[in-house]
C-alpha cells in the first residue's frame, strides 16, 4: 500500500519541496484523523495556497486517498486496543533509561522524526504567503485596469486658412488659433477658445489643476490644433535616450542643418583625399564652408557649452554618455537642446521642477533674450513674475488674455472682476427698475406702447452674469502636541557611499518643534542623502543622530507620488492603507487637501500632477505626524495650492525641514536656511537673500 506522502507527490509532482517536506510531516501522525474531513483540514488549506484554489477537488480525492491507505477492511483506523488499565506508575519504574535523564513519563520527549522542522515551516508559510500575495495582486490589476481615457480637440478652420495652409503661401510668425475646443474623455476641458501668440513674446498659461493646461500643450505640439506648417514647433516633455552620445553631442546634433553639412564635408574630404577625379568636388566643398560660415558652425559647440553650463553641466559632465545620467538630468539635457534649436514655438511644461536655484536663475536670464515665440506653463510664481510678456489664465473653460507678467495679471484681473461686479450689479438695478414699470403698467391702456418699448430694450439688453469666483484652496495640517527638545539633531556627522567619496562631514544641527528650516544647494550636493540621514533612513559613516521617541515624521516626496497605485481612487487609496474607517473619515481627510466631490471616486491615473501630490498628503497626514520632511513639495502644484501649503505650514504646531527652490516658498515660511555645498551642510545667518546674493554673483561670474 502506497505511504500517503507518496500520493501527494504522484498528484502534484511540481509542488514546492519545503512545502511537501512539511505535509510529509504532518501525515507521519495519524491517530487523530477519524475521516478524510480531519485530513483535509490538516493539509488541504495549505495545498490550495500552494497549488491553487481551483483545484480543491482534486485535493479533497486526494484526502480521501490518504484516508484509505489510513485504514483497514473494515473501515477503521487501525489502532492498539488497551485490554487492562495501564499503570503509569509501573512503567515508569520499568523504563530504562540513563542515571541522568529524567525518570518520569509526563517529561518524556517524543520522538524527533515525528517533529515538524519550524524552519521548513516558516519557509514553507513565508513562500505561500509571497504567492498569495503575487495572486491578489494579479486579480487587482485584471479586476482595477487602469483607464486612461484620450484628450481630444476639435477646432473651426476657416476656408481662407485651409487655402493659406495649402499653397504655402503664409510666411508670418505669429499663431492664431481660433474657436476650438479641448476635451478629455467626456469632461469638456475648454470650449469655443481663441489663442494669438505675437511672434517673439514670451505668454506664461497659467490656470488651476486639472483645468487642462498640459493638455492644451500636447495639442499644439502634436498640431491636433492648427498651426501654420512653416512654424516650426517644439515640446519639451520627454526625456533624452540615454546611449552613448555625449551630452554636448546631444545637443548638437539636434541642429540637423549644421550636422548634414558637417557630414557632407566629411564625405566630400574622404572623396578628394581618396584622389576622387570628379572635378566639381572643390566647389562643392566651397559651397559646403560657405553655408557653415553663414550658419556660424563654429560658434554652436561654445553655445551648447554655455546652455549646458547654466542648467548645471560642468565641463567633465558635459563630455560624459548620456545613458549615465538619471532621467532628471537628461530632462535637463533634453531643455537645453530646445533651448540650443530655438524652434519658432517653443512650449515648456514646468521646467523649473527639475532645476535647482542656480540654474533657476540663469534659465530665467537666459530666457529674458528669448527671441522666438515662448509658451510656458509654470507655478514657480518668482519666475512668472520675471519671464512673461503676457498671461493666458485658463478658467470655467475659457482662455482670458493679460498684458504684462504674473503680477500685473493678478492686479488687471482682481479689478477687471471688480469692474464686471459693479456692471452686473447695476444691470441687475436697472433690470429690476425696467420690471416693475412694467408690472406696474403692464394692463394701463395709456401706456401700453411704452410698456412695450421697455419689454423689447429688456429681450436686447446682453444678460451680465456675477463673476464666478474661484474656490479658495485649503490645506489642513494634522495637531501636534507639544516635545520636549532635542526633537532632531545630528552631532559631527559624516557619510560618504564610498570611503573615498565623502559627501559631508562635521555636520552640526538641531530641529526643534517650532522649526521651519529650508534646504537649499545645488543638485548633487547631497540634500536628499541629508534628508534620508534626519529620516532615519540611512545612518552616518561617522557621527551620531539623536531624535526624540515620540516623534512621528511625515515625509513627503515626489518619488512616492509616482509610486501610488493609479488604479484606486483616493478613498480606495486610504482605505487600503488605514483600514477599518468609516468611508466619511476618508472623504473628510481628502476634503482637507482639496480633494473632494468625484475627485475622491476617480481613478488616480486621470488626475492632473497636482491633484495626485493632495492625495499624497492626505494619505501622510492619516498617520497624524508631528513632524514633516517634505522634499520638493511644490511641484505639480498649482499657485493657490502653493500659496495654501504656506499658510497650513505657518499654522502647523510641529517642526518642518522642506527642500524647495520655490522662492515664494521659502521666504513665506521658512526661518532657517541650512546650505549644502563643498561637502559641507551649513546654517546661513543672512538667510535666502544672502543666498541668492551668492548664486547671482557664482553665475556672473561663469558668463
Amino acid at each position: 500500500m502506497a505511504v500517503p506522502s507518496q500520493l501527494v507527490r504522484e498528484k502534484f509532482p511540481n509542488i514546492d519541496e519545503e512545502i511537501f517536506q512539511y505535509v510529509e510531516g504532518v501525515l507521519t501522525s495519524t491517530e487523530d484523523f477519524e475521516s478524510s474531513e480531519d485530513v483535509y483540514d490538516a493539509i488541504g488549506s495549505l495545498l490550495a495556497d500552494a497549488v491553487g484554489v481551483e483545484r480543491e477537488d482534486e485535493i479533497r480525492k486526494l484526502c480521501d486517498q490518504v484516508m484509505s491507505t489510513l485504514t483497514v477492511s473494515n473501515g477503521t483506523i487501525e489502532r492498539k486496543i488497551l485490554d487492562a488499565p495501564v499503570q503509569l506508575a509501573e512503567m515508569a519504574a520499568n523504563m530504562e533509561v540513563e542515571d541522568e535523564a529524567i525518570k518520569s513519563v509526563w517529561s518524556r520527549e517524543r520522538d524527533d522524526t515525528l517533529k515538524v522542522d519550524q524552519k521548513k515551516l516558516d519557509k514553507a508559510e513565508a513562500k505561500l504567503k509571497e504567492k498569495k500575495e503575487k495572486r491578489v495582486n494579479a486579480d487587482k490589476k485584471e479586476q482595477a485596469p487602469i483607464i486612461m481615457e484620450m484628450a481630444t480637440a476639435s477646432q473651426v478652420v476657416s476656408k481662407k486658412d485651409r487655402a493659406l495652409d495649402a499653397k504655402g503661401s503664409c510666411n508670418t510668425k505669429d499663431i492664431r488659433i481660433e474657436s476650438f475646443d479641448v476635451a478629455y474623455g467626456e469632461k469638456v476641458l475648454i470650449q469655443n477658445a481663441t489663442i494669438s501668440l505675437a511672434f517673439g513674446r514670451r505668454y506664461a498659461l497659467v490656470g488651476r489643476n486639472g483645468l487642462g493646461k498640459t493638455t492644451l500643450l500636447r495639442m499644439i505640439a502634436s498640431r491636433t490644433l492648427r498651426i501654420p506648417g512653416h512654424i516650426s514647433v517644439l515640446h519639451v516633455e520627454q526625456e533624452v535616450v540615454g546611449d552613448d552620445t555625449l551630452a554636448i553631442e546631444s545637443v548638437l546634433e539636434c541642429d540637423t542643418q549644421r550636422k548634414n553639412l558637417l557630414d557632407k564635408e566629411k564625405e566630400l574630404q574622404t572623396r578628394i583625399a581618396n584622389g576622387d577625379s570628379d572635378d566639381t568636388l572643390s566647389s562643392q566643398l566651397s559651397e559646403v564652408y560657405a553655408e557653415l560660415q553663414a550658419i556660424e558652425a563654429d560658434k554652436a559647440p561654445a553655445k551648447a557649452s554655455v546652455i549646458l553650463n547654466g542648467l548645471g553641466f560642468n565641463p567633465e559632465m558635459q563630455t560624459r554618455k548620456t545613458r549615465e545620467f538619471s532621467g532628471g538630468w537628461r530632462m535637463r539635457i533634453a531643455l537645453a537642446r530646445a533651448l540650443f534649436t530655438q524652434p519658432d514655438l517653443l512650449l515648456l511644461d514646468e521646467p523649473t521642477n527639475m532645476l535647482d536655484m542656480k540654474a533657476i536663475i540663469w534659465l530665467e536670464n537666459y530666457l529674458l533674450t528669448w527671441p522666438t515665440t515662448l509658451l510656458v506653463v509654470s507655478h514657480d510664481r518668482h519666475f512668472l513674475d520675471m519671464v512673461p510678456t503676457d498671461v493666458l489664465h485658463l478658467h470655467s473653460q475659457a482662455i482670458d488674455s493679460y498684458k504684462g507678467n504674473y503680477e500685473n495679471f493678478s492686479t488687471t484681473r482682481e479689478e477687471r472682476h471688480k469692474n464686471m461686479q459693479r456692471e452686473y450689479e447695476a444691470q441687475s438695478q436697472f433690470r429690476q427698475h425696467v420690471q416693475e414699470f412694467i408690472d406696474k403698467f403692464r394692463y394701463n391702456a395709456k401706456r401700453a406702447s411704452l410698456v412695450q418699448s421697455k419689454i423689447k430694450m429688456l429681450e436686447k439688453l446682453p444678460e451680465l452674469k456675477p463673476v464666478e469666483k474661484e474656490t479658495i484652496v485649503t490645506l489642513r495640517f494634522p495637531e501636534a502636541e507639544k516635545l520636549n527638545s532635542p526633537i532632531l539633531q545630528l552631532d559631527e556627522v559624516e557619510f560618504s557611499y564610498k570611503k573615498d567619496v565623502v559627501i559631508f562631514s562635521k555636520v552640526n544641527l538641531s530641529a526643534a518643534m517650532d522649526s521651519r528650516i529650508c534646504i537649499v544647494g545645488e543638485n548633487g550636493t547631497g540634500k536628499t542623502t541629508l534628508l534620508k540621514i534626519l529620516l532615519g533612513d540611512l545612518s552616518p559613516t561617522k557621527g551620531h543622530r539623536f531624535c526624540n521617541r515620540s516623534l512621528r515624521i511625515g515625509y513627503f516626496t515626489q518619488h512616492h507620488v509616482d509610486q501610488l497605485d493609479m488604479r484606486l481612487c483616493p478613498v480606495e487609496l486610504l482605505q487600503s492603507k488605514y483600514t477599518g474607517k468609516p468611508v466619511e473619515e476618508y472623504r473628510r481627510q481628502l476634503g482637507a487637501f482639496g480633494v473632494s466631490g468625484d475627485l475622491a471616486v476617480q481613478q488616480l491615473a486621470s488626475l492632473s500632477g497636482g491633484q495626485k501630490s493632495r492625495v499624497a498628503f492626505s494619505l501622510i497626514c492619516m498617520g497624524n505626524p508631528n513632524f514633516f520632511i517634505l522634499d520638493e513639495p511644490t511641484n505639480h502644484l498649482d499657485i493657490e495650492t502653493i500659496e495654501a501649503l504656506g499658510k497650513a505650514i505657518q499654522k502647523f504646531k510641529g517642526g518642518v525641514v522642506l527642500v524647495s527652490h520655490d522662492e515664494r516658498l521659502i521666504r513665506m515660511v521658512c526661518t532657517e536656511l541650512w546650505v549644502c555645498g563643498d561637502k559641507q551642510v551649513v546654517c546661513m545667518e543672512g538667510g535666502f537673500d544672502e543666498y541668492r546674493a551668492i548664486v547671482e554673483k557664482e553665475i556672473q561670474a561663469t558668463i
